[in-house]
């Protein structure tokens, strides 16, 4: 262990560990109902969990016995009361746990090490690597989009509080720490209702406000203070961010055009809010003659338009930074440039941010658009009558040549209507926000040159003019079928004269988004990250032919099976044959809050993406593609990985075991997201149901298989096949395959098999029970042969111990969730009143557990 992560582990021991085990004793102190006694009987809870799983005991097994051995409550209602406190209790634990870990970020990170901006100055100053970099941030760029993806399981309220508790731990603000433990003691952390689209819009924006806009500014401003000429240009920022809410109805019926403009409304209203503060603060130090008059014009034109709403006041972004850059001008030449770097960091924002804070993306699935083809041809509306039985041939050559508008009112069906309607609203925001606000239109599940171009024509058909079609149209590739196709489908589309021109006024570039969830949902772990890493080549290798810029639109989630973990080093590893234009990635759910839940947590981890798209062409020597030998090798562990998650996604009760064995059944009810858990109503497929409930279900049975699965079958082919020491040295040489490596070893710290050991001997879902677990054995067996190390995570200390502790605070959460499930599964189909009441009990049992593991896990769906 190096010697800066044995100072992090100390450190986090003191300022995590120690101050838990402090504060979490005031809970048991609190003035409410037997929270004493609570807290108590959860320690001793805790400990018979322990003991009962090391003997094998069933989740069941150990709840009888611990609550027939410490209390003397009568089996029924008072024993179900004790457990629902018992998950308050521990729900509460955790947030403790999370603020505490926000508070004591910048102790533990080291904020000016390797992968941050400091870093990156000091070593482009070293090397003499100037031009370099001024050259790479002349077109590169780092974009968060955030989306409304269901997996924030902490109401709004509960996470204001932890925001105020970790400025009051930061301050060791004893008293006030002890009030918010009272406030969180008494605030329900259960929402009664489903937030609207745009209630999730509006807490979002929470976040750009108070995180992205703070975090964005100082790194801006950082990096323009370390090399003032960098970023001259007003029309680049190193740093966009994208926002779904509001605009993706892929799955979710709830999202409407009115919806789409009334978040690009709040986003537009809410940065000019951020503005005026800044104005306002400026003001107070620009009090010099030629400026103090321009910056209190300025002012009153914000408050006009803010409070007053006075029509005729237009505020533009090349408007206010002409005026900042003017004002500049003045304190530099009259005024010795004093507090010209206020100037600077707003400047920056207004790069950034523009007038409309996030782009809007709109995104609907492709099955949706040829449902809307077949009604638009069925009534006869811009399209044949035979529509749906023409070549794809000749559908493209219809999309081509569209020039009718249609009026949406014409469509009856509202979901379809609202495909014409979402592109209108597109030109709308457009006209208010300027171009960036809503500029992109993602088509999920893409498979044809025909959904691109079914885009193209629709957009059409709403109005647009082909030749000034200021939309991107952005293919999304999930499954591992449709991403070796995807270079085959853009190469169609770059030979198309009308769709090339399009890209033409684009600026040359295409954007292409590729699913990481849906891709290791369906091909498993190696081979879905493999598939993508492929498809990265081939689609770079196209456009490179064509003359056009790729940029890739990652869709990632918090865990390693969705492709979270170290993200920046996935791009800190790509080599030259994957194009490094721009860094897109989804920032989803709780990854929002965790990863960006601080102004200090933020600005780390824009900085890591940053500099490892930087680092990559600027310090060339450090960039390393893999050889074709390597390739090889890689593609033959996954193919092997592939068939080995295949056998275990293709069992004929796969499904029906997690839905057995997983509150899987219960996600729709947690009134978490507004979007369903499923794509449509009909029966459960693993095509329909979503990435989001089917990793988040794996990890609250800990067993994490989209993590790990097939990754030690893959390994010891190798090694019977004589080629492990091919292995090693791949590990060794390419970061690519380490980095996903090390975010499996995260999946497999996060399982804990004794929970569910009792299905082992099920006589419907053992078999796959024995499956998940030997796999297990079998891979953190060859993962540790292949690190060299004697456990899990050894090379993250911090990470580890930081998930060991999460781990043991939600062990009585998972216990209950289990215990609630069989005794669900024992009750259900009565049709006895009493049964049935029950069984309403135990659902909200097992719901509540889902809370505390979710956010105990912080990206563990």
């Amino acid at each position: 262990m190096q010697v800066s992560s044995q100072n992090a582990l100390t450190q986090f021991k003191n300022k995590v560990g120690i101050r838990f085990q402090l504060y979490n004793s005031l809970f048991t102190s609190l003035p409410f109902h037997r929270i004493e006694k609570t807290g108590v009987l959860l320690s001793l809870f805790l400990i018979h969990c322990e003991e009962g799983f090391k003997k094998a005991k069933s989740p069941e097994e150990i709840i009888d016995s611990f609550l027939k051995q410490y209390t003397n409550y009568p089996e029924g209602r008072e024993q179900l009361d004790l457990l629902f406190r018992f998950i308050q209790y521990a729900e509460r634990q955790v947030v403790l746990f999370d603020a505490l870990e926000d508070a004591s970020f910048d102790a533990i990170q080291d904020l000016k090490g390797q992968g941050t901006i400091s870093h990156l100055a000091s070593e482009v100053v070293k090397q003499e690597k100037e031009e370099e970099l001024a050259k790479k941030v002349d077109d590169f760029s780092v974009r968060l989009v955030l989306t409304a993806h269901p997996t924030q399981f902490y109401p709004g309220e509960v996470l204001g509080i932890i925001n105020d508790l970790s400025k009051a731990l930061i301050k060791s603000d004893t008293q006030n720490v002890n009030v918010y433990l009272q406030q969180l003691a008494k605030t329900p952390f259960l929402k009664k209702q489903k937030p609207t689209p745009f209630d999730e819009a509006m807490s979002l924006i929470w976040y750009l406000e108070n995180v992205f806009y703070q975090a964005s500014g100082k790194i801006v401003e950082q990096l323009k203070s370390q090399f003032p000429d960098l970023m001259e240009s007003d029309n680049n920022a190193l740093i966009h961010m994208g926002f779904w809410p509001g605009g993706d109805r892929d799955g979710n019926p709830f999202v409407r055009a009115n919806t789409t403009l009334q978040v690009a409304d709040q986003l537009h209203k809410a940065i000019l809010h951020c503005y005026y503060k800044d104005i306002r603060r400026m003001k107070r130090r620009l009090t010099f003659k030629g400026v103090e008059d321009v910056i209190t014009d300025l002012e009153k034109q914000f408050y006009g338009l803010l409070f007053e709403q006075e029509s005729g006041i237009q505020i533009t972004q090349s408007g206010l930074i002409n005026t900042l850059k003017s004002i500049r001008a003045t304190v530099v030449e009259q005024h010795n440039s004093m507090f010209v770097q206020l100037i600077d960091e707003l400047i920056g924002k207004i790069q950034i941010f523009g007038v409309y804070f996030a782009t809007l993306d709109i995104r609907q699935d492709s099955s949706q658009h040829k449902k809307l083809m077949t009604y638009l041809s069925e009534k006869k509306l811009g399209l044949p009558a035979d529509y749906d039985n023409l070549a794809d041939e000749e559908k493209i050559k219809i999309h081509e040549n569209i020039h009718d508008i249609i009026d949406p009112s014409l469509i009856e069906d509202e979901l379809l209507r609202d495909i014409l309607q979402s592109m209108q609203a597109a030109k709308t925001i457009q006209e208010r926000n300027g171009e960036q606000g809503c500029n992109r239109y993602i088509i999920s599940h893409c498979m044809t040159a025909v959904d691109m171009m079914e885009i193209f024509g629709l957009l059409k058909m709403s109005g647009w003019k082909q030749d000034q079609l200021k939309m991107d149209i952005v293919p999304l590739f999930e499954t591992i079928e449709d991403l070796q196709n995807s270079a085959d489908v853009m190469e169609q589309l770059y030979t198309n004269k009308i769709y090339r021109k399009h890209l033409s006024s684009r600026a040359d570039t295409q954007t292409i988004m590729l699913g990481f969830s849906d891709g290791t949902k369906d091909g498993g772990y190696l081979m879905g990250n493999w598939s993508i890493y492929q498809a990265k080549e081939a689609l770079t290798a196209i456009s490179r032919k064509y003359d056009l810029d790729v940029v890739f639109f990652d869709g990632r989630g918090g865990p390693p099976a969705r492709g979270g973990g170290k993200t920046h080093k996935f791009y800190a590893s790509m080599g030259d044959t994957v194009s490094n234009k721009e860094i897109q990635i989804t920032v989803q759910g709780q990854t929002v809050s965790s990863n960006f839940g601080t102004v200090d947590s933020a600005k780390f981890n824009i900085e890591q993406l940053l500099n490892a798209g930087i680092s990559n062409d600027v310090f060339a020597s450090s960039k390393r593609t893999l050889s074709s030998e390597e390739s090889d090798l890689f593609k033959t562990l996954a193919e092997i990985s592939f068939d080995s998650y295949c056998a275990l996604k293709n069992h004929p009760h796969f499904l029906d075991y997690l839905a057995y064995a997983s509150p899987l059944r219960f996600y729709g009810a947690t009134n978490i997201g507004s979007r369903p858990s499923k794509r449509n109503a009909a029966k459960l497929t693993l095509d329909s149901l979503r990435a989001v409930p089917f990793v988040g279900s794996w990890s609250q049975l800990k067993q994490n298989v989209t993590g790990y699965y097939g990754v030690g079958t893959a390994l010891l082919a190798m090694e019977k096949a004589g080629r492990f020491d091919q292995v090693k040295a791949l590990y060794k040489n390419s970061l690519f395959f380490r980095t996903l490596i090390e975010n499996s070893e995260m999946s497999m710290k996060k399982c804990f098999f004794p929970l569910t050991q009792f299905q082992a001997s099920h006589p419907k879902y053992g078999e796959l029970w024995n499956m998940a677990y030997e796999e297990y054995l079998l891979t953190e067996k060859m993962v540790l042969k292949l690190t060299g190390n004697s456990e899990l995570m050894a090379n993250y200390p911090v990470e580890s111990l930081s998930i060991q502790m999460r781990e043991r605070i939600v062990l009585p959460l998972l216990t209950i969730q289990q215990y609630g499930l069989a005794k669900h599964q024992q009750l259900e189909g009565t049709n006895n009143n009493k049964d049935n009441e029950l069984v309403n009990i135990y659902e909200k049992l097992i719901m509540r557990c889902t809370f505390g593991i979710i956010n105990a896990g912080r990206n563990s769906a």
